[in-house]
Order: C-alpha cells, then structure tokens, then sequence
C-alpha cells in the first residue's frame, strides 16, 4: 500500500496470532485498532496500538468496532479477521478424545458459528462500504488447514472454518475488479496460542509470529491485486523475495479443485 500512513483492525488481538500480528502490522507502520473481548490482555499491547474491547458474538459490536475505528483515525484499510474459539474449549484433551458429531449440543454449535463463523463475515460486511469508497482495501481472514475442515471430532473448529473461508471466496469474488481484496491467511500446523488446550509439547508448534511475513507482505503495494488465495504461513520462505515466497506458499481461496468443481445449487 502506498507510503501514507494506514489503519488496521486485527480482532483476537490480545494473544496468540492475533498479537503477533497486531504487533507486526504496528512495527511496520500502521496504526492498529486490537479487538479482543479479554482486557486484561489487551493492556498489555504497548503503545501506539489502540485496544478495544469488543464480544465478537454480540451482533451491535460491528458497527461499534467501525465507529470507534473511524473516530479514531478517520480510515479503515485493513481488515484481520483473527478471532476464534477452539474445541479445547469445550473439552481440554478434545484432540486425544473427539468430540463426536453427536456429542455437540446445540448451544455449543451456535456459539461456534457465532465467534468463527458469523465474526468475521459481519465484521466484514460492516468494513467493505469504506473501503469500497476509497477504493481500497485488504480483508485478510484467519481459518484453518483444509483437513482440519474435515478432520474427525471436528464439527464444531473446522466446519465453523469451512464457513468462514466459503464466505471470504464469495467475498473475492463479488470484490473482483473494485480495489479491495479478500484472501485467507492459516498458520498451517498446530500453533502455540491458547486455543489448542492441551495439544503436547508447546515447544514443538509453530510460533503466533510465523504469521507476520505473509500479513506483511498481503497489505504491501506488491499485494495490491492478490485476491482470491490462500497462504500457509508455514510454507512461507523469508528467504524468497515476498513475491516469490507466495507463490510457494499460496493457492486458491477455499478448496483446491474448486476451478474443477462444477456449480450446483445447494
């Protein structure tokens, strides 16, 4: 993006990925809005981030997180869509005991589809007018690896995922042509940060920061007609030139076969 100062929101922001890439976007140059509904977590970003607190599944925070933004720094250039529950709350050794498809009451499946699912697409839907007058814009949201959407045990994590990258591919391509682009961004393993629970041995995940390089170089001018991909964090090589490093690391938004697949209601 261009040398004048831009402004980002990065929800799930006082911890995990959602820090580390508050934190980048800030070092770089942005003015970052945290969003997170843990306070505790986010008073401890330093300054000049500016945190907010805000629960992603009451529906009157979209518009409240756009506002304040607004009023804020006047812009709104990029949207990171971070925020998400994981199964280990629900069950802490849920990845050595799954929760089976029948387990999960209904209260616990709408909560799910609530934070990581219907989050950020109203988050979204509140940003993109913005944008689309300023011709300009990066929505960049966080799901997950494509078998974890249909991994066993995993009907709550991965299809309210699968939801939130279906929606962000319908995104891109309603965005085709206006300035503003939506792709999706997954660490691309299991990664140290609160939402795993108890997943082994912590030293052996990938770190929150893994995610920076590719947001970086996603809100650069480099990246200004990327729109419709999705990018491993993990497959991301920072000794690449960023162009190349995402041609290594990136494929299509949403399924792989998705240009083989034919289009059918329902």
């Amino acid at each position: 993006m261009s040398t004048q100062r831009k402004t980002a929101i990065v929800t799930g922001a006082a911890s995990g990925m959602g820090r580390a890439m508050a934190l980048g976007l800030s070092e770089a140059g942005f003015d970052v809005v945290a969003v997170d509904r843990n306070a505790a977590g986010l008073g401890t970003l330093p300054a000049p981030i500016r945190p907010l607190g805000a629960d992603l599944a009451q529906a009157a925070s979209f518009d409240m997180i756009v506002s304040e933004t607004l009023k804020a720094f006047g812009r709104i250039d990029v949207l990171v869509n971070n925020a998400g529950i994981g199964q280990a709350d629900v069950r802490p050794d849920q990845r050595s005991k799954p929760i089976r498809f029948w387990e999960v009451a209904p209260e616990q499946w709408s909560r799910f589809l609530a934070v990581n699912a219907t989050a950020p697409i109203m988050l979204t839907r509140a940003v993109v007018p913005h944008m689309l007058k300023a011709g300009q814009g990066r929505i960049i949201s966080v799901t997950t690896s494509l078998g974890t959407m249909v991994r066993e045990g995993y009907l709550l994590y991965g299809s309210s995922k699968a939801a939130a990258e279906s929606a962000m591919a319908v995104l891109s391509a309603d965005l085709a042509g206006t300035g503003v682009t939506s792709n999706v961004l997954v660490p691309g393993g299991v990664t140290d940060t609160p939402l795993v629970g108890d997943a082994g041995d912590r030293a052996k995940m990938l770190r929150p920061e893994i995610m920076v390089p590719p947001l970086l170089w996603l809100v650069s001018d480099e990246a200004a007609a990327v729109n419709g991909r999705r990018f491993i964090a993990a497959d991301w090589k920072t000794a690449l030139p960023p162009a190349q490093a995402a041609e290594a690391a990136g494929a299509p938004i949403a399924w792989l076969s998705i240009a083989r697949m034919p289009i059918e209601p329902g």
